[in-house]
């Protein structure tokens, strides 16, 4: 391939690996990625629960099943490869009332639609055989579901691209795009260049990077904050693997669960509330910028109307220690308040189209110079290699020389 130069904005792990990707594929090619924040991974890439996601929940033939799939090995042999934290703990899936049972039932025929390996229908008592202190009346296990440490993760693909010879520009967000026939220039915090083609993996911005580019006005991203609350040491024995309820498959969440982490402590939740910053970790983190766009989009106001109850149980959640209690008490009736002290939080990219659908695939849009990647929430640090394998390949065809 001729010579040319890809920029990629955002240093998050899906760009990061596409980034890598891309330097494994193009031999001679250039390579630069550019990252608003201090460092890389700031954001969704390091405030999540590490999960290796098998590819259970996802619709057969979806982008989000094929990649996790696909993502899910290579995410656990790259981490092989490189000693990263990799630890495999299992997980369940339970039904706590019967009618549950055809949620769940569509649950298992698209694992096995999607080749997920070894899953098992558990009666309660196999239920309680895995996971003695879990309530269930039918459940699903999962048996390969591993968790890793997904900041590292990203810190070695930064490495790998470093050694490489690709550049990452941190501290140099974008201000400004302008597209033309052969080129795309960019305007940033730190100076201006161009690119003979873009990648826009902004994560949390990347409508916001959408539209300086003269696109992006059939979604905004709406930011939803998980919280999470951490298991005592002394009762970290309530869980041996993840514990997950049955999905309301009405929204793209996993409802409160139990995750094993790598460094083999227990993490309860999150909850899923509308968050009033994209970078609002805290409760009463606001930016007015983020909640205008959010409150000046028709599809905002068509899925408030739609859900608001929901969103009232997942705010009551979200400020009552002893509600966000009760919903684990489903899973693990054992578990009490004085279990659990608050955590941390992370902040979802959940793209959402004009017509109020919370979209649950993922979302690529392309020009002819520009890849806009719009919708890549989880499980996309698991499926971020073979997200990248098919943003590189959308690549192919366009030349990086010309």
């Amino acid at each position: 391939m001729n010579q040319g130069r890809l920029v990629i904005v955002g240093a998050g792990i899906v760009g990061l690996a596409t980034g890598l990707e891309f330097l494994n594929r193009y031999s001679g090619a250039e390579l630069i990625i550019l990252e608003k924040e201090p460092e890389v991974a700031r954001h969704q890439t390091s405030h999540n629960s590490g999960v290796i996601h098998s590819g259970i929940y996802y619709k057969p033939g979806s982008l989000k099943a094929k990649l996790c799939r696909a993502g899910s090995g290579r995410m656990v042999d790259f981490c092989e490869e490189h000693n990263l934290p990799l630890r495999t703990v299992g997980k369940i899936i339970v039904a706590t009332d019967s009618s549950e049972f055809p949620r769940l039932d569509e649950l298992y025929r698209r694992g096995i639609a999607n080749g997920v390996p070894n899953l098992k229908l558990l009666s309660p008592g196999a239920i309680r055989d895995l996971e003695p202190h879990a309530a269930g009346l039918r459940g699903i296990h999962v048996p390969g579901v591993a968790v890793t440490d997904y900041h590292q993760v990203a810190g070695k693909l930064a490495s790998l691209i470093r050694q490489r010879g690709g550049e990452i520009r941190c501290n140099a967000g974008v201000v400004a795009i302008r597209e033309t026939s052969s080129h795309v220039e960019l305007k940033t915090a730190a100076g201006e260049l161009t690119g003979t083609f873009v990648v826009n993996c902004a994560g949390l911005q990347s409508d916001y990077v959408g539209r300086m580019a003269g696109g992006g006005d059939q979604v905004r991203i709406v930011p939803f904050r998980g919280e999470y609350y951490d298991v005592v040491p002394s009762r970290q024995g309530l869980a041996n693997g993840l514990i997950y309820p049955v999905p309301d498959p009405r929204f793209p969440f996993l409802g409160v669960h139990l995750t094993p982490r790598f460094d083999h402590g227990l993490e309860a939740g999150p909850n899923a509330v509308f968050a009033f910053s994209r970078s609002g970790y805290r409760t009463f983190d606001f930016s007015a910028r983020d909640l205008a766009n959010a409150l000046t989009f028709p599809g905002f106001w068509k899925m408030a109307t739609k859900y608001w109850n929901s969103a009232l149980a997942e705010y009551h959640r979200s400020f009552s220690k002893t509600a966000f209690v009760r919903a684990l008490q489903k899973l693990v009736p054992d578990i009490g308040t004085a279990d659990l002290v608050r955590s941390g939080s992370g902040v979802r990219a959940q793209a959402l189209s004009r017509d109020g659908v919370l979209i649950d695939d993922f979302m690529f849009e392309r020009t002819r110079r520009i890849l806009h990647v719009y919708n890549v929430p989880s499980p996309a640090a698991t499926a971020s290699l073979a997200i990248a394998g098919e943003l590189v390949s959308q690549i192919f065809g366009v030349n990086l020389g010309a």
